[in-house]
């Protein structure tokens, strides 16, 4: 790998780990004070969990990114995959906001489902151009998956 292939992997590493900055800025207030005092359901993990596998499939993400990247230098063909993938990435940091920075539980799931909804056409798309990087995605939808049943389950419980 060159410079400008170790170049780009990281810069898509690190965009996808900002979107996680982005939404671990409003976690960390909203975890340390009203989130705590919510009734949750028997399977919600530990609050030590949600860093470790958010920064693993930050980077999964990242890696992903770049195959697309990597597919056509000229991003000409695939700009609308990588721009849906932006938007996933949006999506991601807004739920953290919607959630725990605006604690507007409704309309976190209304966000998540549209990035959960996202990161399946990302899959989808990313099929076409890259098994590998299509892959990459699947943990990230079983997680966020989960943490869709998490917002219902908590909205039900409140």
């Amino acid at each position: 790998m060159g410079y400008a292939n170790f170049f780009r992997l990281a810069g898509c590493i690190v965009l996808c780990l900002m979107a996680g900055f982005i939404g671990s800025f409003f976690t960390v207030t909203g975890v340390d004070s009203w989130y705590s005092n919510l009734e949750k359901p028997s399977f919600n993990p530990p609050n030590w969990v949600f860093g470790p596998v958010w920064t693993i499939l930050y980077i999964l993400m990242g890696i992903s990114l770049y195959l697309i990247w990597k597919s056509d230098l000229e991003l000409s063909s695939n700009i609308p995959q990588i721009g849906l993938f932006l938007a996933q990435l949006v999506f991601n940091s807004l739920w953290s906001i919607v959630f725990f920075g605006l604690q507007q539980l409704f309309w976190a799931l209304i966000v998540i489902i549209i990035l959960w909804t996202l990161i399946l056409l990302s899959i989808s798309y990313f099929k076409k151009i890259s098994k590998t990087a299509a892959i990459l995605l699947i943990p990230y939808l079983l997680w966020v998956s989960f943490a869709t049943l998490l917002n219902y389950s908590i909205i039900m419980l409140n």
